[in-house]
């Protein structure tokens, strides 16, 4: 029953990425899918999707039985908000909840959650000072009622975003995913002969809660204290962590960490916990099944109105940026425990880039477009392997291939390649980024919302190792940019990021020959770093 279950989620991820709107959804799998309990426990979740948005969503199930009310929920209801506090951390992310039903009795909920290219507002960028500038906000809902779509949601949501036939389907889609997997979870039901998911649901939890606590067990018990300093907006930021682990349960405290930002780089304690929690997971529980039972022994605390624990209304819009760190300062407080078991740190925050394309002649008739593309640069190196390049870890979504963005939008992207010598030297090498370079086609010119990180605070190397490259934001002829923020880009001129690479693990000096020969040959590092770093000569 539980490998059938896996089957069930993703075919509703697939569905959702078969039926979404948005390049977000359909290209990189910026999303989750999840079978919940009637109490709101997550049972099982699609392997396709990110921690962001899979452990959210474990933690929103039980807010829409509150704020709605069971005896409020009917056959045929679907729910929906993208509230950043009860939701995925920012307006952008809809999550859609579906009560499943048999024979008249309540057994369980789908959920799913996807990123909405548009949802109003100053659009998907940091530059808000509170989160009614970032766009609209749908409180806990009912999106249909016994089967009939609420028109005024519909209306509502279609008069607030620039592409309102694309927001739209895209909820229809999250919709239609629970649906898909209703009729699966339904055929099962008959198969097995159940009637309900209450046994199959408390062995899946129970079972998954002794094993991770078993891993648990294994790491020596002790308190480790680590801190991360990264680019921030305006200023930058201190990430702080301790870790207090026992036999039974590992906590996670922030305190230390800097206080809120005044623009939209906060984020809210459901998005800390989501990434802490999976950081935890990978290197102490990875072939546990992620689910409430294996969430469950670990505690993840930030003080309220620190920048990972943000306060509403504080603006969230891009929370990824600092949210996708917090695993590379709590795996740093680990390293202290479990030595020769983490990597180095990576380049982590994905390298977001919301383009804003415009007719350069306003009277010339010609449509704007909304263009998102997701970047990533490279992975810290492991104990015992290189990092890997041009790889999004620790969200896990896929970088949007040029065809689909340049379909969607009148760009050209013109140069899009591994940025040699970008990877941490070090016994073993960090993963490399990339440089891309965008131009505006004939006609248009764009504004582009700058958020990226590890700019000025480049990702560090462990045991040794030295840091990745540090990223950089600029025009082609050499023109720096601002690394956060909305900016303006002429016809003609050709926008240039530079993603960091990730840092090395161990000496570099006891690199293998071979290894560093090999990089060479390949362009991944240059003559100046074989000599200098690694102590080559040919």
């Amino acid at each position: 029953m539980w490998n059938r279950l896996v089957a069930v989620v993703e075919e509703q991820a697939t569905t959702l990425i078969r039926t979404a709107f948005s390049t977000s959804v359909r290209e990189a799998g910026d999303l989750s899918a999840g079978l919940f309990d009637r109490q709101g426990r997550m049972m099982a979740q699609a392997v396709t999707g990110t921690p962001g948005h899979v452990n959210a969503m474990a933690e929103s199930v039980p807010h829409f039985i509150r704020e709605i009310g069971m005896q409020n929920i009917h056959d045929g209801d679907v729910l929906i908000t993208n509230d950043p506090w009860m939701g995925t951390g920012h307006l952008h992310d809809f999550t859609v909840v579906t009560p499943v039903f048999r024979a008249g009795v309540h057994v369980g909920f789908f959920a799913a959650t996807a990123h909405v290219v548009d949802i109003g507002g100053r659009g998907f960028g940091p530059d808000a000072g509170e989160v009614y500038e970032e766009g609209l906000l749908i409180p806990i809902t009912k999106f249909a009622e016994r089967g009939v779509v609420d028109p005024l949601l519909i209306r509502l949501i279609r008069a607030n975003v620039r592409t309102p036939d694309q927001t739209v389907g895209d909820l229809y889609s999250l919709a239609a995913c629970n649906e898909a997997g209703n009729r699966r979870l339904q055929a099962m039901m008959t198969e097995f002969g159940i009637a309900d998911l209450d046994r199959l649901s408390e062995f899946i939890i129970e079972a998954s809660r002794k094993a991770t606590l078993a891993a648990i067990s294994r790491v020596p018990a002790g308190i480790y204290r680590h801190s991360m300093t990264v680019d921030g907006y305006d200023a930058p930021v201190d990430m702080v962590v301790t870790l207090d682990i026992s036999a039974d349960r590992i906590t996670a405290n922030f305190t230390g960490t800097s206080g809120m930002s005044r623009f939209g780089v906060n984020v809210p304690e459901v998005y800390t916990r989501a990434y802490a929690c999976y950081g935890l997971k990978c290197a102490i529980a990875p072939e546990v099944p992620n689910n409430s039972g294996s969430l469950a022994p670990f505690e993840i605390t930030a003080p309220e109105g620190c920048i990972l624990a943000a306060r509403r209304p504080a603006p969230v819009s891009v929370r990824h940026v600092l949210g996708h760190l917090v695993p590379d300062v709590v795996l740093g407080a680990l390293h202290q425990a479990l030595p020769g078991t983490v990597p180095a740190e990576g380049a982590s925050a994905l390298w977001n880039i919301q383009i804003s394309a415009r007719a350069s002649d306003p009277a010339s008739g010609l449509a704007g477009a909304e263009v998102l593309m997701f970047n990533s640069g490279g992975t810290g190196a492991r104990p015992g392997a290189d990092g890997l390049s041009a790889t999004a870890f620790p969200s896990g979504v896929s970088t949007m291939s040029v065809e689909a963005t340049e379909h969607v939008g009148p760009i050209t992207v013109w140069r899009k390649d591994l940025r040699t010598g970008s990877g941490g030297a070090g016994a073993r090498r960090g993963g490399l980024g990339q440089v891309i370079e965008i131009e505006a086609r004939q006609g248009y010119d764009f504004y582009f919302n700058a958020m990226f990180d590890r700019i000025d605070h480049p990702a560090r190397g462990r045991e040794g190792g030295g840091p990745g490259g540090a990223g950089k934001v600029g025009l082609a002829d050499g023109t720096p940019l601002r690394s956060k923020g909305r900016q303006f880009i002429r016809n003609g001129e050709r926008l240039r990021l530079c993603l960091p690479g990730g840092g090395g693990y161990g000496d570099p000096r006891s690199r293998d020959r071979a290894a560093v020969a090999a990089d060479l040959e390949a362009g991944l590092i240059t003559p100046r770093q074989a000599g200098d770093d690694y102590g080559y000569d040919g």
